[in-house]
């Protein structure tokens, strides 16, 4: 087996963008990820939940991957979103998203049939997909999407297994990342999605964050997590403050559609979303321009 890539730092979770026909703009997004990669960000997870990753069809999701691998420098980790309900669907996508050259895939909880996905069915889910994975998977708890949370003693068992290298818990629970960090085997990661818990979850013992709010804020999210490393904690709690308010309304309250519109005021190819989300209303647009505009005359001013 590989050595597992190391999951430390500010990930983003790569948007996909569209053209005005609903089509994929592949270039769009090419030139996204070379932007971003000027800063010192770990890598990208391509077609998670920022990424729209459920509106996307299977060949969508692998032209997507293809083109982020084409897109990226070799120093960049990348992380597929492979995830499905079905454990055998998983499986398939895992083993495609190794063959198009990605190091470890990101594996969201199945959460159709929520009253079934009992601790017990998901550990046999991931054990299985782990089993027969050519790569490293990363456990992933979005409750906000799924309503499913891999709790931390399901995570800390799973953590025996050798082929799954960590979890991204966006439950926005420090106390939950900091109980995994601590009873995991010692090369289990924990990183974690929420930035409005980003600084706390950090001193809980997390390793890093694959944050929505850095596709608008990358400077932002780099800037707490290196205040951390250097042990500036006031810093890095002051930092944190700055981050909180876009985190909330951008990520939190308006979710995709925001985070494309406040990339476009970035200088990035954000765009539109795709159906059934539709685009900001024009109070929501102006309720993003009004936090980003604090943040960046404050914190980022440069």
């Amino acid at each position: 087996m590989t050595i597992t890539p190391n999951l430390h730092g500010v990930f983003v979770p790569l948007t996909t963008p569209f053209a005005a026909d609903g089509s994929l703009a592949l270039d769009q997004l090419a030139a996204n990820v070379v932007k971003y990669s000027h800063l010192p960000l770990s890598g990208f997870v391509v077609t998670g939940s920022t990424g729209e990753s459920v509106m996307l069809t299977r060949s969508e999701t692998e032209r997507v991957w293809a083109a982020v691998r084409d897109a990226a420098p070799a120093e960049k980790l990348l992380i597929a979103g492979a995830g499905a309900d079905s454990t055998a669907e998983t499986i398939s996508r895992v083993c495609r998203a190794a063959q198009i050259g990605y190091p470890l895939a990101l594996v969201k909880t199945p959460y159709y049939y929520k009253a079934m996905m009992t601790p017990a069915a998901l550990e046999a889910h991931f054990r299985c997909v782990a089993d027969a994975s050519p790569i490293p998977i990363v456990i992933y708890s979005v409750p906000v999407y799924t309503g499913i949370t891999v709790e931390a003693d399901l995570a800390v068992r799973l953590s025996s297994h050798p082929n799954i290298a960590g979890i991204k818990d966006s439950s926005g629970s420090p106390e939950r990342a900091g109980q995994i960090a601590r009873q995991a085997r010692d090369t289990f990661r924990v990183v974690v999605g929420s930035a409005q818990f980003f600084a706390a979850s950090l001193a809980a013992g997390a390793g890093g964050g694959v944050l929505a709010a850095a596709c608008v804020l990358p400077e932002l999210c780099l800037d707490v997590f290196h205040a951390h490393t250097r042990k500036d904690h006031a810093q890095r709690d002051s930092l944190q403050q700055a981050l909180s308010a876009p985190a909330r309304t951008i990520v939190a309250k308006y979710g995709p559609p925001a985070v494309k519109y406040g990339m476009e005021k970035r200088g990035y190819h954000g765009g539109p979303p795709r159906s059934p989300l539709q685009p900001l209303s024009a109070e929501a647009a102006a309720e993003v321009d009004a936090v980003l505009a604090s943040v960046l005359t404050s914190t980022l001013a440069r």
